[in-house]
């Protein structure tokens, strides 16, 4: 199989519930995001591949939950375009919640990552590391102590959920925050947090994480390889919702972007607030005359009329209905701005399992050989290729509108930006 990750790095490129106006919900009760591994485009990038086996010696942090095992293997350095060069399509795939609870959607999609040299990311929620017998640890803004819209997971699956984040990380998979409690109704709603509500919900996201080997007593298992307090710099928010107030609070902490906007286009990105915004996209919905948000839950949504389990008979046609709408949605941005497309999903096992069928059908399809300029990322590996690009330059791509192609050609277009 194609290894899209060894082709060069990022710069190279060769020659509601989307209509319906329902949000994105962040979550599933009980079972989180996803996460995805990262075949290497290191050497291609002037170093070596590093495994597991190559670490450097770990530095404990805290409590030993995280290590400072040095520069994180299987990153790629960013080019800069040249002029009159034809961007790289890039396509980001990333899990909300990232947690394995027995059904081995965490590792199915870390090894579809590794088998076409795909970088993700997954979006942690740090609850998903603390005990329920801990759960009076958790204080969320406008909530009762130890409350939480998605549950816990059981000991055996934090435990699977560790392991799979640390793979994910040797892998080269962004580790970015789903928060905690995922509170998106009432009064609680993160809709109406405060940035220093947002502040204290990411101050305890951290806590869980870097402290897990307290939280839980586990002794067995290694440290995640990371320091998460350097490695944070990204997230999504719980249904879409509440972006205004976090931004203050996630620019003062020195993220560098965040992707909690619902229903953007298919453009080129801009910064809120001195930080990138990279939004959820509408995509074309094969067979329906609107457009659908670029999330399993929104496909769902409209499929089912958010029935996880409905008639199965309908599923093939499901099934089909959101590949072909991933699939459009990244043929339109490839074939003519070249604008990055956004997938958003969760380790969830909705009508069947159609959705994640959906998502690993089309990333066969978006790694298929004949998308030489392919590029799938993590997002960190994005906003690094754009931080290193000519200002001008992303000012001209942010000139095209959804299916524009640029006039007179790339060549021409960005010959004189």
């Amino acid at each position: 199989m194609r290894d899209i990750g060894r082709r060069g790095f990022l710069g190279i490129g060769l020659a509601t519930a989307a209509a319906a106006g329902v949000a994105a919900c962040g979550t599933t009760t009980g079972s989180g995001g996803a996460s995805a591994t990262a075949a290497g485009a290191a050497d291609q990038a002037g170093k070596e591949p590093q495994g597991e086996d190559s670490r450097s010696e770990e530095k404990l942090i805290g409590d030993g939950s995280t290590a400072d095992t040095g520069p994180q293997p299987n990153q790629p350095k960013p080019e800069r375009l040249e002029p009159g060069q034809t961007p790289p399509q890039f396509v980001i795939f990333s899990w909300d919640g990232a947690a394995e609870v027995g059904n081995g959607l965490f590792p199915r999609f870390l090894k579809l990552a590794k088998d076409h040299g795909a970088a993700m990311t997954f979006f942690l929620s740090g609850l998903y590391l603390l005990p329920e017998s801990k759960r009076d640890l958790y204080q969320p803004p406008n909530n009762r102590v130890g409350a939480s819209d998605i549950g816990y997971l059981t000991d055996e699956h934090i435990r699977m959920t560790l392991e799979n984040v640390r793979q994910a990380w040797l892998d080269g998979h962004e580790i970015g925050t789903h928060f905690n409690g995922h509170f998106c109704a009432g009064s609680g709603s993160v809709e109406k947090w405060t940035p220093a509500q947002w502040r204290s919900e990411i101050d305890q996201a951290m806590s869980f994480v870097t402290r897990w080997r307290t939280n839980t007593g586990f002794k067995d298992l290694p440290p995640l390889p990371f320091d998460y307090r350097k490695e944070l710099i990204g997230s999504r928010t719980p249904c879409l919702l509440g972006q205004d107030n976090l931004l203050p609070t996630a620019r003062q902490l020195g993220w560098r972007y965040d992707a909690s906007s619902p229903g953007g286009f298919q453009i080129w990105p801009t910064k809120k607030m001195g930080i990138w915004d990279l939004p959820l996209q509408q995509v074309p919905f094969p067979g329906r005359s609107f457009q659908v948000l670029s999330m399993d839950y929104n496909m769902m949504y409209n499929q089912s009329q958010n029935a996880t389990k409905s008639d199965p008979a309908k599923y093939p046609a499901w099934q089909e209905q959101a590949r072909d709408a991933y699939i459009q949605g990244f043929q339109r941005a490839y074939e003519t701005n070249r604008a990055p497309f956004y997938v958003g999903n969760h380790f969830e096992t909705w009508n069947g399992g159609i959705y994640m069928n959906a998502v690993e059908e089309a990333i066969k399809h978006i790694a298929d050989e004949t998308h030489s300029d392919v590029r799938l990322v993590s997002f960190r590996q994005y906003v690094d290729w754009l931080d290193a690009q000519d200002p001008k330059v992303l000012a001209k791509l942010r000139g095209l509108g959804v299916g524009q192609q640029p006039p007179g050609g790339w060549r021409q277009f960005l010959s004189a930006a």
